[in-house]
């Protein structure tokens, strides 16, 4: 069986979900062999194992996977068409790279679609009791970052997001949300500066405790600070080669 290797180094689990859990739990039924690779590489590149840039030949996925060529293409395509992936003619694939414009582009997206969650959240009548599960994602996500468990960190940031848009009960707004956050990781990954520098736990909090006391104007403000000071940490490429077959190990 083909498994991630996450590198933990705490020994507390901290039940940080794959980003591929949210994707697999909109689908009913057995998980076909591509979309069980879709989501190992998937995952690999939400937590940062795998870099943009990364060019993944299928040859050496077929192997690492111990599948077909049929079955790597038909998941390359699939992480092609959600923008994990770019498919160039006479080159192969690589991670996606994204360019300056997308990167505004998803920025505002977030900001917007975010502030419409807060304003839907705060007309549900039992919002308080609703975000204790995301208060304890906080904890988690500041326990996990104090521990130095990096994976589980981001695993755990990310999953907030998508998790307050899963509070409404509204699928398509939790698909469009984790499909923003995992365009946003992979920005992330091509320009932030290398370090533990955000403490984006701190920030989730405050727009939760926004959220608990019905204030929407400082949530939405709260909400607006926490994605701009995100945008403002990125940096240049490193430009550095990136090895993508670190990222997967076979536990026999």
């Amino acid at each position: 069986m083909l498994q991630i290797s996450s590198h933990r180094n705490v020994t507390a689990p901290l039940e940080a979900p794959k980003a591929s859990s949210w994707r697999a739990s909109a689908d009913a039924g057995e998980r076909t062999e591509a979309e069980r690779v879709y989501d190992d590489i998937f995952d690999a590149v939400m937590d940062r194992r795998l870099l943009p840039g990364a060019k993944l030949t299928e040859a050496a996925l077929c192997k690492v996977f111990a599948c077909s060529r049929n079955t790597v293409r038909t998941a390359l395509s699939a992480l092609a068409h959600d923008k994990i992936v770019a498919i160039e003619p006479n080159r192969g694939a690589f991670v996606w790279q994204p360019g300056a414009k997308e990167t505004r582009d998803v920025f505002e997206m977030r900001r917007r679609m975010e502030c419409m969650i807060i304003d839907m959240l705060l007309e549900l009548p039992d919002l308080a009791a609703r975000l204790a599960p995301l208060y304890d994602m906080v904890a988690r996500e500041r326990q996990a970052f104090e521990c130095g468990d990096r994976i589980s960190w981001i695993r755990l940031s990310n999953a907030f997001h998508v998790e307050m848009a899963n509070l409404l009960g509204n699928d398509v707004l939790t698909e469009t949300m984790h499909g923003l956050c995992a365009r946003t990781t992979l920005i992330i990954a091509l320009h932030d500066t290398p370090g533990d520098t955000a403490c984006s736990y701190v920030e989730h909090e405050d727009i939760l405790n926004h959220l608990s006391r019905g204030d929407g104007q400082e949530a939405r403000g709260a909400m607006h600070h926490h994605l701009a000071d995100c945008e403002e940490r990125m940096d240049q490429p490193t430009g550095e080669p990136a090895d993508p077959w670190r990222a997967f190990s076979i536990q026999r």
